[in-house]
């Protein structure tokens, strides 16, 4: 459902709809509010015990728990293999803050009610797959958050999902540099020799198709990203910043290291539209259908 004052059911129905209540040989469901799905409450499962009292537009942190139970029941019919994969819609980390949400967002929130060690956040569609190293922190403190135990667990989840959830049996992963021309051998900055380099060359020890530290402003033309399957970005503006550009309609976050598949549109809840008719459903379809395609992939 995600937070019911958005998008996020508009989207939702909308895919649901889209696909004709199935995709492939998944059944679509949906898990939210039996009022927020009214017009299709033959396909919720189940009915929450919290209610959501939303109007559109207008967030309330009195829905809070409505929004944090759906995901939490979604999640455990994907931990008890009753679901295939998990989808959710946009929340508003504001209200949910509001009303005591202890996590920054969705996904430091899956990976506590799944017990993953450590989830990564990529932003991916057709045309490209990234994935920030550092995500929602100020540019200066960038660096300071940068290891080479950060950049090898990120690229070893990274390429472990390429396998396992995209189906590419030898994945390529591309890592970008911090520094302007990958750092120019010291003279613009020494993280690329000192951090980067040495996580990359552990991740080949490994037996991993990895290469960098490469210049972020070469990495992103047609021609390049026919090298590589993802990229391992420092910063956050680095990595969504062209993946942006590239797919601004149809790009979906997916989150990797999880035990499930899940995914979600990569837009946020729009309240300034909520209830208009003016919802673009395209990223929630994408969403959707990624997350089929990742399901399938990991029962292969």
């Amino acid at each position: 459902m995600g937070e019911p004052s958005g998008i996020g059911p508009e989207v939702a129905l909308a895919a649901f709809d889209h696909f004709g209540g199935t995709i492939g040989s998944h059944p679509l469901k949906l898990v939210g509010d039996a009022d927020v799905f009214a017009s299709h409450r033959q396909a919720l499962i189940p009915t929450q015990s919290k209610t959501a009292a939303a109007g559109p537009g207008k967030p309330d942190p009195r829905n809070a728990a409505a929004v944090t139970e759906a995901i939490e029941i979604a999640v455990t019919a994907c931990m008890n293999g009753d679901a295939a994969a998990l989808v959710t819609a946009p929340i508003h980390k504001a209200v949910l803050n509001a009303a005591g949400f202890a996590f920054p967002g969705h996904t430091e929130f899956l990976a506590h009610l799944t017990g993953a060690r450590r989830a990564v956040m990529m932003q991916a569609s057709e045309k490209l797959r990234v994935v920030p190293l550092t995500i929602h922190m100020p540019v200066a403190e960038v660096p300071k958050a940068i290891s080479k135990q950060a950049v090898f667990d990120a690229g070893e989840i990274i390429l472990t999902a390429l396998r396992r959830d995209f189906g590419i049996l030898n994945p390529r992963l591309a890592v970008a540099g911090l520094n302007p021309h990958a750092g120019e051998e010291g003279v613009l900055g020494s993280e690329e020799e000192t951090i980067i380099a040495p996580a990359i060359a552990a991740l080949k020890a490994r037996g991993f198709g990895v290469k960098g530290p490469l210049a972020a402003d070469t990495l992103f033309h047609e021609e390049a990203r026919k090298t590589y399957d993802a990229a391992l970005c420092m910063y956050h503006d680095q990595a969504l910043i062209p993946i942006k550009t590239l797919s601004f309609w149809d790009g979906v976050n997916v989150t990797l290291g999880l035990p499930i598949v899940r995914t979600s549109p990569d837009h946020g809840t729009a309240l300034d539209i909520a209830g208009t008719g003016k919802a673009d459903p395209r990223s929630m379809i994408a969403a959707v259908k990624m997350a089929a395609d990742m399901a399938d992939a990991r029962s292969r």
